[in-house]
């Protein structure tokens, strides 16, 4: 059996029984799985977001509201960032006032003019533990999805553990659907046919993550 026939499979028995008549999808079909798998507590699941978002090549840092301007600038440093896209609703004390020249998001900005931005800082809507996934909705700390597609160097700060949920179920049931939801689960990456796998195709190329709001353990 192919995973394609598995997974029609699943979908069939998930809707056996579902009535043929104009009963609207969120009634008909039950809601009756999990919302999670196995029990953790807040940390854990800060812990298990840690390691799925390595496991898919994104950088992780924890720090502290204290820290976290020194260690956004050090990044920036680090990348040789001489221009860097900062969102209209960040807040002003992630950043140090020196460092590399704010770009602001605007809609007038150019493909041009963003791809000759090195860096973009944002923060983000949630994070999703067991898949290791970011969500941004477009929020004002967050920009216009397109800043965060053609810079080559995102950093994401996710206030740990008010915006970390263990599930994609329970990130619904948190998010707007009618906002750009954009779903980002480590750095952009692609394979030809030979399965050589290509990064920053579609996105950036190296994604850094900032759990803030604990001590480093």
């Amino acid at each position: 059996m192919s995973s394609r026939e598995r997974v029609l499979g699943r979908v069939r028995r998930a809707l056996a029984g579902t009535p043929e008549d104009d009963t609207p999808y969120e009634r008909a079909v039950a809601r009756d799985y999990l919302r999670e798998h196995g029990g953790r507590t807040a940390g854990e699941t800060v812990d298990l977001l840690a390691e799925n978002l390595a496991d898919y090549r994104a950088i992780v840092h924890r720090t502290t509201d204290g820290e976290l301007p020194a260690l956004i600038a050090r990044l920036l440093a680090e990348r040789g960032a001489r221009q860097v896209i900062v969102p209209p609703g960040l807040p002003p004390a992630w950043m140090s006032a020196d460092g590399p020249a704010r770009v602001e998001d605007r809609a007038v900005s150019t493909p041009r003019e963003l791809d000759e931005a090195d860096s973009v800082v944002t923060g983000c809507a949630l994070a999703v533990a067991e898949t290791g996934t970011l969500v941004l909705d477009g929020s004002p700390d967050q920009g216009r999805r397109r800043i965060t597609l053609v810079p080559d160097h995102h950093i994401c700060v996710v206030r740990v553990p008010d915006q970390v949920v263990s599930s994609v179920p329970q990130a619904l049931g948190r998010l707007d659907p009618t906002r750009p939801l954009t779903w980002i689960s480590g750095p952009s990456a692609t394979s030809d046919i030979e399965l050589d796998r290509v990064e920053g195709v579609h996105g950036p190329r190296t994604l850094e993550v900032v759990l803030v709001g604990q001590p480093p353990s």
